[in-house]
């Protein structure tokens, strides 16, 4: 593989000295971006642009030839590890993901079982092509959906406002979720280890749904099968650690003991003030985030001050990926996505990061 010659994302989630904060986007190869609307209708369909190495390494892309990003991701969908499981995904027009045999009695959670990981090799030969495609512009990152978050999906049959069929299991039976997300686990730990073996530099576990959970679940629910994750990860590839990111959208209140999942980076939504959070655990992990998506709707100079606001409240030093809280809208103008690039690289050089 190509040496790298940016590594400044690797380095501030490992807090190492950076010339200045990178930033990379959730869901930056996307809607908003008209090539990427080209590409998904001569693909065909999302999940064809998915499974298609050249789609997937085409899109992953685009963002990076049109931002000066520091970082790549992966192009996939956190639903295709239970697509693998046999459950049936597929998208409906406007409407999102569905799967056609979701988790709905005993008999189908307990048959669930750890896909093989060559169902999914449409996705490792994808990170082998967006790596060589790459040629050491920026690192890669893999990534997955977290346990409770696949479950919700899988359980409930698509997305959902309440999780009522999730959180009724988990009061009614425990042991039937918790046989869910063991299953799970095993699954993303396989599947990330492959990411990394393809040569993914960094992975990010995306435990979307987590912050829905009530106080105590989250840790039972949630986080314990995280900490699981990270604990089975490989950490060193091509002779350079492989930093982890977790990102639970909600978990603000639970960041110290995020941080001690034993990852690397904790990811932070737009309600969690950064200066605090670098307070309470700045010491041990990086942190990721958190500017709000729906401020790039606003004019470039508004996101240009609201880029400065969160710079300043983290203050000079390593140890911060700038992103953004959640994923970025489709409707976003990629000319302020240009806007809030440059401004994150132009004021944390004048901030004199070390």
């Amino acid at each position: 593989m190509t040496a790298l010659k940016n590594d400044t994302f690797l380095r501030a989630l490992l807090r190492e000295p950076v010339e200045y904060t990178p930033v990379w986007l959730m869901r930056q190869a996307g809607r908003y971006l008209p090539e990427y609307r080209a590409s998904r209708k001569a693909a065909g369909s999302f999940l064809d642009l998915c499974k298609s190495k050249e789609f997937a390494t085409e899109v992953t892309l685009q963002p990076l030839d049109r931002f000066p990003l520091d970082a790549a991701i992966l192009f996939s969908d956190i639903l295709t590890v239970p697509d693998a499981m046999g459950l049936g995904l597929y998208f409906a027009e406007g409407e999102g993901p569905k799967f056609e045999r979701p988790l709905r009695d005993e008999a189908a959670i307990k048959a669930l079982s750890v896909p093989d990981m060559s169902e999914l090799q449409y996705v490792f030969d994808a990170v082998s092509s967006i790596r060589n495609a790459l040629d050491g512009r920026v690192p890669l990152i893999g990534f997955s959906g977290s346990p409770f978050t696949l479950a919700c999906y899988m359980i409930e049959g698509g997305g959902s406002d309440t999780f009522s069929r999730v959180k009724t299991l988990m009061y009614d039976r425990p042991d039937l979720l918790h046989h869910i997300l063991d299953v799970n686990a095993r699954a993303v730990t396989a599947y990330l280890n492959a990411q990394i073996d393809a040569g993914a530099q960094a992975v990010q576990i995306f435990d979307t749904w987590g912050g829905a959970l009530a106080f105590g679940k989250y840790q039972a629910f949630s986080l314990a099968y995280m900490q699981r994750i990270v604990a089975g990860l490989k950490r060193e590839a091509d002779g350079r650690r492989v930093p982890v990111i977790v990102f639970t959208k909600g978990g603000g209140l639970w960041l110290e003991q995020i941080a001690d999942s034993g990852c690397d980076a904790v990811g932070l939504d737009w309600t969690v003030d950064l200066g605090d959070a670098r307070r309470r655990v700045g010491n041990r992990v990086a942190l990721q985030g958190n500017f709000d998506p729906n401020a790039l709707f606003a004019q470039p100079a508004a996101i240009e001050a609201e880029v400065a606001r969160l710079l300043s409240a983290y203050g000079a030093g390593s140890g911060h990926v700038f992103n953004l809280g959640h994923g970025i809208s489709q409707f976003t103008n990629p000319e302020h996505v240009t806007a809030l690039v440059n401004a994150v690289h132009h004021f944390s050089r004048k901030q004199a990061v070390r």
